[in-house]
């Protein structure tokens, strides 16, 4: 990746990790009209980021988080002493003559820090192939695709063009948004020959179909009495269950209110 890409994605993803303090503080301080516009200004600059990393750098199918974190047990790097046992020239596993299992030697066993339970080989092994699962092109689109992966961008910019004329209470913005979300999946997959990570954005984004239920105005008609009775009926009667679900159904009116949490 060239180097204003790399600035666009990480700009991309600061904007994605402060996007719900902007709109909580926001509102704090400035009320309801503070809070829609900084989530119209937010919505805006990554559609323009997004749009400007799928037509111009040519990234393909686009992941969230857009930088992937780092795994630092993965990435964990050698201890001097460490780099010492593999620049001798002692073999660092014994190859056992009747089992022919592989075991580290003594002499070269790692700092606490780095130490594995894995053979030397299984570790390098799954090390490069993790390296070339993320080192791998974006798989070019074509015209259809690029539609697709344009629609899925700029589907938050028409929900909330449509809030504005039809206001929240309005199925229209609901139903808007589930057309332009199934229409982008839809249109993505014929697409043959993805890499792992990009199959994997395509399974996040058909689970996140699911979050419909929880958007208003379905979520206040229909989801909120069934999804509440569930809830109570495990808290009442699964031991043990009420830990987890008493907490989130108090959260899910708070969690209603945040426009990032559920239609970011």
């Amino acid at each position: 990746q060239s180097l204003p890409q790399q600035k666009l994605l990480t700009w991309l993803s600061v904007l994605e990790c402060v996007e719900v303090f902007a709109e909580m503080g926001t509102a704090r301080v400035w009320g309801e009209m503070g809070r829609w516009t900084v989530i119209v200004l937010i919505q805006l600059a990554k559609a323009i980021l997004r749009l400007l990393l799928l037509l111009w750098y040519k990234a393909g199918i686009q992941t969230s988080p857009p930088i992937v974190p780092l795994n630092r047990e993965q990435q964990q790097p050698l201890h001097p002493q460490d780099m010492e046992h593999n620049s001798s020239g002692k073999d660092q596993t014994y190859v056992g003559k009747r089992s022919s299992r592989v075991v580290r030697s003594l002499q070269n066993t790692p700092s606490l820090q780095s130490r594995h339970w894995g053979s030397p080989q299984q570790r390098e092994e799954s090390q490069s192939r993790r390296a070339e699962e993320m080192n791998q092109p974006p798989t070019p689109l074509g015209l259809q695709e690029t539609i697709a992966e344009s629609i899925y961008i700029t589907r938050p910019l028409l929900h909330l063009l449509s809030l504005g004329v039809w206001g929240q209470r309005s199925w229209k913005p609901w139903l808007l948004s589930a057309v332009l979300d199934i229409s982008s999946l839809s249109l993505l997959s014929d697409l043959k020959d993805l890499n792992k990570r990009e199959r994997a954005e395509l399974r996040r984004r058909t689970i996140l179909l699911l979050y419909y239920l929880l958007r208003s105005p379905f979520y206040d008609r229909y989801s909120e009495g069934r999804i509440l009775l569930l809830l109570r009926l495990l808290a009442d009667y699964v031991p043990g269950v009420g830990f987890v679900t008493r907490p989130l159904m108090d959260y899910l009116p708070a969690w209603q209110k945040i426009y990032f949490y559920n239609w970011g």
